[in-house]
């Protein structure tokens, strides 16, 4: 390596990129590419920094390999800050494959870190602690520890593990600090605010109330029935009853919940459930179908009882019925949820995160902007779309993650 891309190296690893700039401007050789690439992603050029860095890709070829995989790694940190984590991403693990068999302990293991930290945003969040698990956090600098920091505080905070996700922002915060990394410094300290913000709110007897993580976490571990509106399943201590693909059954036990202990009429069940303002006979026979099959889904942790003017949901043994939401909902609050970390996300991404089709996604974007509520920009595959407004506080427990079981 010659004197000024030497230079132009020590320059970008203190975080100086203008200086480095300086140094490799005026150069298109393989190695001063790269450099320029990554003098522009620290300056927050994103898209002329993808464009450098796959030019210096493609000038070291297959004979350089080192240098080769470093660059992709630098491409797919790039492609998550730009929430692109499709095509780009399924490169990272042959690279991270190639650094490891050629010594590049550093680059592997922060290869490692960006793939966990991928998984985590689209809710794998086995796969992402098991690639933590396996990483050397010694090899990193304090830069790439910090970050590691944050994905662990990510999966316990999605996994609704307060003390794990506790220890794992003070890790962050003092990597952060020892690193003297200005901008991961303030992702940390959005990180801690999201922690401290309220996680859910909790219905019951007619009262809500917010819920911050913790206090979440003692309600999952009670003898409470609980109907989750945040993951679309009952629970009652261990056991987990799903339905999130039954959604005519969970809206009957979340109005049979919110109306606990009293019993909810068959006429305001059928306009909530059905939509049916003036029903007939059909929609009373649907009713009484979808009630047997909640019961059977219920058992035994609770039964439907049939009262005078409708159904009343109640405990098999003791403990009181709760609801737990999320602290905003309406339509299309995936989404929203996906949008609150105030990054610009493509549709194809919000689309994997959420784990359904690209239409399905655009739809709801549409929607959402024609409330107000999300913009576009940039055209084509460029395309990114944000949210107007951040809101005060996360809505993490909406993200496609599963609650623990017990």
């Amino acid at each position: 390596m010659d004197s000024v891309i030497t230079a132009a190296a020590r320059a970008l690893s203190v975080g100086d990129p203008l200086a480095a700039l300086k140094q490799v401007a005026l150069r298109d050789d393989a190695p001063a590419l790269a450099l320029r690439g990554i003098a522009m992603a620290q300056l927050g050029d994103l898209a002329r920094a993808r464009d450098l860095l796959r030019s210096a890709t493609r000038a070291f070829g297959q004979k350089e390999a080192l240098a080769r995989a470093r660059c992709i790694v630098a491409e797919a940190e790039i492609a998550l800050a730009l929430r692109d984590l499709g095509s780009v991403m399924k490169t990272l693990r042959p690279a991270r494959e190639t650094l490891d068999s050629l010594g590049d302990s550093v680059n592997a293991a922060h290869a490692g870190y960006l793939d966990a930290r991928r998984l985590l945003l689209i809710g794998h969040l086995d796969e992402a602690e098991r690639i933590l698990d396996d990483i050397d956090t010694a090899s990193l600098p304090q830069a790439s520890r910090a970050g590691h920091a944050l994905v662990a505080a990510g999966i316990a905070m999605r996994r609704v593990r307060t003390e794990p996700a506790r220890a794992a922002l003070a890790r962050a915060s003092e990597a952060a600090r020892d690193a003297g990394h200005a901008a991961l410094t303030a992702e940390v300290e959005r990180a801690s605010r999201a922690f401290d913000a309220p996680a859910a709110t909790l219905v019951t007897r007619g009262s809500k109330h917010l819920l911050g993580l913790g206090e979440v976490e003692t309600l999952l571990a009670s003898d409470k029935l609980i109907v989750d509106a945040c993951r679309n399943v009952v629970r009652a201590g261990t056991t987990v009853v799903p339905l999130a693909s039954r959604p005519v059954l969970f809206a009957l036990v979340r109005a049979l919940a919110e109306a606990w202990p009293e019993d909810v009429s068959r006429e305001m069940l059928l306009e909530r459930i059905f939509g049916a303002r003036h029903a007939d006979e059909s929609h009373r026979t649907r009713l009484r179908v979808e009630i047997a099959r909640l019961r059977k889904a219920l058992e035994p942790q609770a039964a439907l009882k049939a009262t005078r003017h409708g159904f009343v949901l109640e405990m098999q043994g003791p403990g009181e019925v709760v609801v737990l939401t999320p602290p905003v909902e309406g339509d299309h609050a995936e989404v929203m949820a996906l949008l609150a970390d105030g990054e610009a996300w493509s549709s194809s991404a919000l689309a994997l995160a959420l784990g359904v089709s690209s239409r399905t996604t655009l739809r709801a974007l549409e929607a959402l902007s024609e409330a107000g509520k999300v913009e576009s920009f940039g055209r084509g595959r460029a395309c990114r779309w944000i949210q107007r407004t951040v809101p005060g506080f996360p809505t993490s427990l909406l993200l496609p993650a599963p609650l623990p079981n017990g």
